[in-house]
């Protein structure tokens, strides 16, 4: 009888050699002296890049241990969020960014979610961020429709090009004509072509072509047919509330309205916001989907903020729990910071949510660039050991076993998915 893991060899081979890049692998068998039975496990392909950053790593026993994983088969996790789909390197929210995310092993994707001129629900990290995630400006007619026009730079005054084109100045339908494309924008540019090159030197536009831009709806259909689970972000709306008649309550609850229509079990979905209001919302009107509901903490904005003291954080961890709050997520600096040794250890505030029940996800791996030079804001905290692109996996070691968070979001996938499978998460 073969083992569990010769099973599990033959299986990815034929998934390999058919050219499958996700494949489900259902296998159930009743020696006790098998290994355990592993059920609808999903092959993930994480590519070259996380190895690259192994391979950045300094010496030691963290860096071993995910070399030795280097030939191991890799399979999807809910420990890995797909940010924006896999945005390093496919334009965000769009379809080819969400099957990124998914074939690279993220067992949860996001959708930011925010609303077009006639109420309609669509994927976009900003209402108005049309002007530097698709081609919007490129297409007269819509263009004109812009909150504000291209305005192009003028060197000598000091003054940047800028422009402001949001889903709400448009209707679904014309929403449905635009490409997306890398986020990004040139401050110096004189003409519109020069203003929508804009795209970071360590991101791509290999995958930019046109990208296919997306309704909520059509999120949900697509991550129900791949079989992952659902995060979608209630964006704060940049035009008054409410909006032709649709308030703020009543767009919180539209989102979650449209995984009921689609027959999604709310264990699939973790609807989140910034907004605590919404948060509780959510809680107080749909219970089932209110225990997921993520409350992505923004108090770092407060001036007064300080991660290592917990008396700068209001309201507290405990009241939060006690006003049903199950999940907290703050960005990747909140949760660490150094001891006298210069080691990445958990900071107050990741111990207090601890502490009060609270479970932690963060965000965002991989979208800062080359972490050379102190890995710039996610990475703030621990900026004096941030000095190669190793690190973002010193990091996640010290999330995952120090921290104990139980989901990160990042803009490349495949580099959580590859630690996730090493430490068997």
């Amino acid at each position: 009888m073969k083992t569990f893991k010769q099973k599990i060899n033959l299986l990815s081979a034929f998934c390999l050699v058919f050219g499958l890049v996700a494949c489900t692998l259902e296998i159930n068998d009743d020696d006790p002296q098998d290994e355990p039975v592993a059920t609808n496990k999903v092959m993930a392909q994480v590519g070259v890049r996380p190895l690259f950053l192994v391979d950045q790593m300094q010496d030691g026993t963290l860096k071993n241990k995910l070399q030795q994983c280097k030939s191991q088969t890799f399979y999807r996790t809910d420990w890995s969020i797909g940010h924006r789909g896999a945005a390093m390197q496919f334009p965000e929210h769009t379809q080819e960014s969400y099957q990124a995310a998914i074939d690279s092993g993220a067992g949860i994707v996001e959708c930011d979610v925010t609303f077009t001129q006639d109420k309609e629900l669509v994927c976009r990290h900003s209402q108005c961020d049309l002007h530097t995630t698709t081609n919007i400006l490129a297409i007269p007619e819509l263009a004109a429709k812009c909150s504000t026009p291209f305005t192009p730079a003028d060197p000598e005054n000091g003054i940047s090009a800028s422009a402001q084109c949001c889903t709400s100045d448009i209707t679904l339908a014309e929403f449905r004509t635009l490409c997306g494309k890398m986020d990004g924008a040139n401050p110096n540019a004189l003409t519109v072509d020069e203003y929508m090159d804009g795209t970071a030197n360590w991101r791509t536009d290999a995958h930019s072509t046109c990208g296919t831009l997306m309704t909520h709806k059509e999120s949900i259909s697509l991550f129900k047919e791949a079989g992952v689970k659902m995060t979608p972000e209630l964006k704060s709306p940049s035009v008054q509330m409410p909006f032709d008649g649709m308030t703020q309550e009543e767009y919180a609850q539209k989102m979650i309205d449209e995984y009921v229509e689609a027959g999604i079990p709310a264990s699939d979905v973790y609807p989140q916001s910034f907004n605590l209001a919404d948060v509780q919302y959510w809680i107080a009107n749909n219970s089932e989907f209110g225990q997921q509901a993520v409350y992505l903490d923004d108090r770092y904005n407060d001036s007064s903020f300080d991660p290592n003291d917990t008396s700068s954080l209001t309201p507290s961890m405990q009241l939060l729990k006690n006003q049903g709050v199950e999940i907290i997520a703050p960005p990747l600096w909140v949760l660490v910071t150094l001891d006298n040794d210069n080691n990445i250890v958990p900071s107050e505030y990741a111990k207090a949510a601890k502490s009060a029940g609270l479970k932690i996800i963060t965000w965002t791996l991989e979208r800062s660039g080359l972490l050379t030079q102190g890995g710039g804001w996610y990475y703030q905290s621990i900026t004096d050991v941030t000095d190669n692109e190793g690190v973002a996996f010193e990091l996640l070691d010290v999330l995952a076993k120090d921290v104990g968070v139980i989901g990160v979001f990042s803009d490349w996938p495949a580099t959580v998915t590859y630690y996730a499978n090493c430490m068997d998460i």
